[in-house]
């Protein structure tokens, strides 16, 4: 299918075009400020679906908010007319449309002039009044308050916030890119006049503010956020999109002696934590057991035997693996346990426990298997 984009270097054109080119067999016909009148109608010719994302939002002089939202949206319309070109046409506008603000005036124009045409030639028409959206590749101090806050705290810059408990409105740039998707497929969330993606969260500057920079501080104490709440997953990805690009790795605290090491990974605040455990061939580690504290080994690299017993009683369980056969070894509550090295090479272990360490209470209890 031929889809014309306009606005095609901008933050939701880039994410769409991205996705249609890996999502279908489609030609995008990419309009930009620099694209020149004969391609512009030329691809009016050819389009077989209209993204219309091209818009001014912050124009040197107030006139040109209106030539680049309303004029430009009537050039486009008389050149898809001008050849009889009845595709569906998606635009997007813009919450301020309700405004009574240079910008919104000039948004307001442009659906105007989409509606009278949809409804004149009975062409299908969908406008969407986007509030703030977030995600990768928005650029930073620009009119992304959530883009300006990434960039700053992945950089090292401060941050000002004016009113911490002002609210945003706040979409997902993957949630826009599925549901412009849908609206290919005809399954457009239409509400009335308008569509919309859902979902919108509603946050607090101040909290969009904390959570980002709690983000930084995960490398510091190796946590993960929670990732079960929504917004906060779609908000850690953005923030590490901003990630400088001489900034992606970073150290973790190895704790070193004779028989290898063991290194904290990754800790959750309700899923445990992981670390990963060096062994020195023919070293044994462990020799311990647990009341509530549960485990699972598993054995990347190396060979190496995990045994077994239960308190309280004689009988030795082995369980071997290796780094060619992963297994994982799930090690229960109130058995006694070791894991020694029997190859010539280091042994590398992926080690989870449900909980995370604490050392006023650490459900360790030394005996021998």
């Amino acid at each position: 299918m031929n889809i014309m984009v306009t606005g095609a270097n901008g933050f939701i054109a880039k994410n769409l075009i991205a996705d249609l080119r890996h999502n279908g067999e489609h030609n995008v016909l990419k309009i930009t400020r620099t694209t020149r009148k004969e391609e512009l109608e030329k691809a009016c010719e050819q389009a077989q679906f209209i993204f219309h994302l091209a818009g001014v939002n912050r124009p040197e002089k107030e006139n040109e908010f209106m030539e680049g939202n309303h004029d430009f949206t009537k050039e486009l319309l008389l050149a898809l007319k001008k050849y009889n070109n009845t595709s569906p046409i998606l635009i997007t506008s813009s919450i301020q449309a309700e405004q009574n603000n240079p910008y919104g005036k000039s948004k307001k124009a442009a659906e105007d002039l989409v509606f009278e045409y949809g409804k004149e030639l009975g062409i299908k028409t969908l406008v969407y009044r986007l509030p703030n959206v977030f995600g990768k590749w928005c650029k930073p101090n620009y009119n992304s308050v959530v883009a300006t806050f990434c960039h700053n705290i992945t950089h090292n810059l401060p941050i000002q916030i004016n009113d911490s408990q002002k609210k945003l409105r706040l979409v997902y740039i993957d949630d826009i890119i599925k549901e412009f998707q849908n609206s290919m497929d005809g399954l457009e969330n239409r509400k009335n006049d308008y569509c919309e993606v859902e979902p919108v969260h509603q946050v607090e500057l101040g909290e969009i503010a904390d959570l980002l920079q709690s983000f930084k501080e995960t490398r510091n104490d190796r946590s993960i956020p929670d990732l079960s709440d929504p917004f906060t997953k779609k908000l850690y990805s953005t923030y590490l999109s901003y990630l400088p690009e001489d900034d992606f790795g970073y150290d973790l605290k190895m704790n070193v002696d004779e028989r290898g090491s063991f290194t904290e990974f990754l800790k959750t605040a309700d899923r445990g934590q992981v670390s990963v455990n060096v062994s020195k061939p023919g070293i044994t580690k462990g020799n311990h057991w647990h009341h509530t504290k549960n485990e699972k080994f598993l054995v990347v690299s190396g060979k190496g035997v995990i045994r077994f017993r239960k308190i309280n009683e004689d009988e030795i369980m082995e369980y071997h693996v290796n780094g060619e056969e992963l297994e994982v070894i799930d090690i229960p509550v109130g058995y006694t346990h070791n894991i020694e090295n029997l190859g010539n090479t280091d042994m590398v272990t992926i080690m989870w426990a449900n909980e995370l360490f604490d050392p006023e209470n650490p459900d360790t209890f030394y005996e021998e298997v």
